[in-house]
């Protein structure tokens, strides 16, 4: 069997319903809506969550806390991750991305200290915790903020 053979079981694709096309399809006229009320209307139909009327469970709840909009988010790379470069190679954010290591551009490099560095790197990034800048200069790298 090859790949332009494949078909999908009998019975497993069924046509779309085609509402509003005449009295003898079925489905014509108020196309499945019935006569009257909200949800026969064009553009009708709740909210999610929305309960009649009543309270809504999420309004119901409790609220705790509040999220920081200036809230910075970084891009972390641990120590042992940098074991897979060359000794002495420049490590840059641009390498890191081509590599996988890092998901985009956008956010700050920050180098954490986990796991061991067993070659001599030099890497640049935006900030380092001092476990990691210890590492790196004991393993006689260099540890360079951008």
């Amino acid at each position: 069997m090859r790949l332009h053979e494949l078909r999908p079981p009998e019975g497993a694709r069924k046509a779309a319903k085609r509402k509003g096309r005449g009295m003898a399809s079925g489905l014509g006229k108020t196309s499945g809506r019935g006569q009257k009320g909200q949800k026969s209307r064009s553009g009708s139909g709740v909210r999610r969550g929305f309960e009649g009327g009543q309270m809504p469970y999420f309004q119901r709840l409790p609220k705790r806390g509040f999220t920081n909009i200036f809230k910075k988010k970084w891009n972390v790379v641990n120590l042992g991750d940098l074991n897979t470069f060359d000794a002495g190679t420049k490590i840059t954010p641009e390498l890191l991305l081509e590599a996988g290591l890092v998901k985009n551009l956008r956010d700050p490099l920050k180098v954490l200290g986990n796991g061991e560095l067993d070659r001599k790197l030099e890497i640049q990034a935006h900030r380092f915790s001092e476990q990691a800048r210890t590492k790196i200069e004991a393993a006689g790298g260099k540890a360079e903020v951008i």
